[in-house]
């Protein structure tokens, strides 16, 4: 089977210390988390959330977009588990004939407490089959909100968000081509970043500061 594979330029599993207590190794359409329990301040011993978009263009269906925009507010934990995963496949087309698969997914995950542990991955994967001239493009950003407090988003952090998915809908739905695509993800992404610290700055406070961690993860073919 012939197939293209752009070279990573960063491991898909990274793992790095989010904060003291917390360390992060860090899709979507299929999603399970434990509910919200940061309102009542009830501790969780675990949570888990998995998010992943998919995306597969053929000479059949010449052209598949998919994003996903996603938030997980854990609450108290003393553990927790996150997983966001993008994937595009291009199958089956040419030059003359070509394809184009996008898969973007966004997750946000909050959390509180002074000391959780935290697994998180995030992946975006593109692959092109026998598909020479296609644009196969899949980018995972993975967003984690920890304060050492209870701590919710409000409406107008939540207004926000949703303001940011409208315009994700309608990126995802473009025909840019895949580097355009690529930058204005990457600013709905600083954008997001952005509304997250900007909600946790009236956090409360603790032993450690509120942190917002992101995790980006680009693949896509070709690789210019």
């Amino acid at each position: 089977m012939h197939q293209h594979r752009k070279p990573r330029t960063q491991s898909v599993f990274t793992q790095r210390a989010v904060r003291v207590g917390l360390f992060a190794a860090g899709a979507a359409g299929l999603a399970t988390a434990v509910p919200a329990q940061a309102a009542t301040g009830t501790p969780q011993h675990a949570a888990v959330a998995t998010d992943q978009t998919f995306s597969r263009a053929d000479f059949r269906h010449h052209t598949q977009t998919r994003d996903s925009f996603t938030v997980r507010q854990f609450g108290t934990v003393n553990a927790a588990s996150a997983r966001n995963q993008a994937n595009a496949v291009g199958v089956g087309c040419s030059v003359d004939d070509d394809c184009r698969s996008v898969a973007l997914s966004f997750q946000i995950v909050t959390m509180a407490g002074e000391h959780t542990h935290l697994t998180a991955v995030n992946r975006g994967d593109a692959v092109n089959q026998h598909c020479d001239g296609c644009q196969t493009l899949a980018g995972a950003y993975q967003f984690v909100v920890s304060t050492p407090r209870p701590f919710t988003l409000d409406e107008e952090t939540q207004r926000r968000l949703a303001d940011i998915h409208q315009r994700l809908d309608a990126l995802t739905r473009s025909t840019l081509p895949a580097a355009d695509l690529k930058t204005q993800a990457d600013s709905l992404a600083a954008e997001v970043n952005t509304v997250l610290h900007d909600a946790v700055a009236n956090a409360p406070k603790g032993d450690q500061p509120p942190t917002v961690t992101l995790h980006r993860h680009l693949d896509g073919w070709p690789a210019h």
